[in-house]
């Protein structure tokens, strides 16, 4: 089956006896989700949802780190990568060699459009189209903010990063009624304390992922903006963007009721 990937790239998918690779965390946990656990041969080590399959699949190193001899000798016949997750040069290694299906997401649209093209790639559109309407209802019908609050959003310390407005967390941000503080900022910029000082969030979120704040960080951050409300958050809820989303409507509507008290 000749199918297009979300890089526009023509991709050759076999009708059956499907030998899967996931590259991809949030990707994974949609293979699981579709019910292919016996299709799917390996995985990687961030790839730690469902437990049973981290505990069972074959690992085949990290998203960034890729054993490519490993997967060689797996022999698949489906890899499914994300242009931002990946690196490019192991993912067009292994394209050299088998059908390698790539995400590029960056809102809902694309998320949705993911999850339907892997349902039918493998044999589950049913599935991906129920999973969709879960998704789309929940946040139809999620709380949301009855005025906007500010949000700086930061994934890494040393130096410090936030979202920027071309990112899947903006987008989740946005849909919960936040304003992104670094709505102009693209991608992850990297911040200073005077740029903190000069915005004045109204709220700070530390997330889980990828790098792993704590809370001996929160007093770093208060430090420099004493009159913002700084929370940790789970990274997960905010950037993963498969059957995850089934799960964050409840995970923001907690947070908001957080906010409020």
């Amino acid at each position: 089956m000749l199918v297009i990937d979300q890089m526009q790239r023509e991709v050759t998918v076999p009708l059956k006896d499907l030998r899967i690779i996931s590259l991809v965390p949030s990707q994974t946990e949609l293979l699981y989700e579709l019910g292919l656990d016996k299709e799917v041969i390996g995985i990687t080590k961030f790839c730690v949802h469902p437990v049973s399959w981290f505990r069972t699949k074959t690992r085949v190193g990290g998203t960034k780190q890729l054993h490519l001899e490993q997967i060689r000798g797996m022999r698949p016949n489906l890899i499914i990568a994300n242009k931002e997750e990946n690196e490019r040069e192991q993912v067009e290694a292994l394209a050299e060699e088998f059908p390698v299906w790539i995400s590029d997401i960056h809102n809902f649209t694309e998320a949705y459009a993911m999850i339907r093209d892997i349902g039918a790639i493998t044999g589950r559109p049913n599935e991906a189209r129920e999973l969709i309407g879960a998704i789309k209802t929940g946040f139809q019908n999620m709380e949301k903010l009855s005025r906007p609050l500010s949000v700086a959003y930061f994934i890494w310390r040393n130096p410090w990063m936030v979202a920027g407005n071309d990112t899947f967390i903006h987008q989740v941000l946005t849909g919960a009624g936040f304003e992104n503080a670094f709505n102009l900022s693209g991608r992850y910029p990297e911040v200073t304390a005077q740029q903190l000082q000069e915005i004045q969030p109204d709220l700070v979120f530390l997330s889980s992922e990828p790098f792993p704040f704590r809370e001996k960080h929160i007093a770093e951050i208060q430090s420099i903006i004493p009159g913002s409300k700084i929370l940790l958050v789970d990274g997960e809820m905010f950037s993963w963007y498969g059957s995850r989303l089934k799960e964050v409507p409840g995970y923001l509507g907690g947070l908001i009721n957080k906010i409020k008290s």
